[in-house]
């Protein structure tokens, strides 16, 4: 594909609401070309920082159907509506409300926190330093943070693996230092954030595999104190993967 034809399927592609054939042709051509390459990424961002400010005001789908439900069920005025006595149904439509109420901020503050994840990671990959330790070996990498975080980790061994260590350095999510790493497998990057498990906890629920609207994969956990998730444009078997050696070596 020439220049021209992925600059046009930009928008959708990183949708990813091509066919898989047109992905792949344009993936293809994103790794050979560094400014098609870069306007991808820009889009991305500029996508991810839209999304941010739209979640502001946007009220979650499922907030919009308890509301037409709840309105609907209000027009059809079903048989138990004239049953109950009025504190009741003024009590049943409060408890709506405030579960409701609670429904959207948990919403909001998922897709805040995915947000953020992601928007680090895509920042990080657009950097011209992504990595402020450059190594392969986790026991270079490693001991690297010691002194500039608040706790200690352990890497897995990758030799007998696909997957490779780029590097590292120190992110900020929340007001909060935590330790991200960049791994590579078949020419894509993953970004692991390690951040410790403060007492206000993080919204997003641990233990969920989360593919956003935006290409990446996404999986947290929380293990020992800590807190972790992985995001990358990689498969989400890849994603688990990595997850699965990172578990094993935190459990250890």
């Amino acid at each position: 594909m020439t220049c021209d034809e992925v600059r046009g399927r930009l928008a959708p592609y990183v949708d990813s609401e091509l066919a898989s054939t047109e992905m792949a042709e344009i993936e293809e051509h994103l790794r050979g070309c560094s400014m098609c390459a870069t306007a991808a990424r820009e889009l991305l961002q500029m996508k991810l920082a839209t999304r941010v400010a739209g979640m502001l005001y946007a009220p979650s789908s499922e907030f919009r159907l308890l509301m037409q439900q709840t309105l609907h069920a209000k027009d059809k005025r079903q048989w138990w509506s004239f049953r109950l006595p009025k504190i009741a149904t003024a009590g049943l439509a409060a408890a709506l409300l405030i579960s409701s109420a609670a429904l959207l901020r948990e919403h909001n503050a998922n897709e805040h926190e995915l947000t953020e994840i992601a928007d680090l990671h895509v920042t990080d990959l657009a950097s011209s330093n992504p990595v402020d330790v450059i190594s392969t070996d986790r026991h270079t990498v490693k001991p690297w943070f010691a002194g500039k975080l608040p706790f200690s980790f352990d890497l897995p061994e990758l030799q007998k693996s696909e997957f490779t260590l780029v590097g590292g350095r120190v992110a900020y999510f929340e007001r909060s230092s935590g330790a991200q790493l960049l791994f590579s497998v078949r020419k894509h990057q993953l970004s692991v954030f390690i951040f410790q498990e403060e007492p206000r906890s993080f919204s997003l629920h641990a233990g969920t595999l989360i593919s956003t609207r935006l290409a990446l994969h996404m999986e947290s956990w929380s293990e020992g104190g800590l807190r972790y998730f992985i995001v990358s444009d990689a498969s989400s078997a890849d994603v688990h993967a990595l997850s699965e050696m990172l578990r094993k070596v935190a459990g250890s």
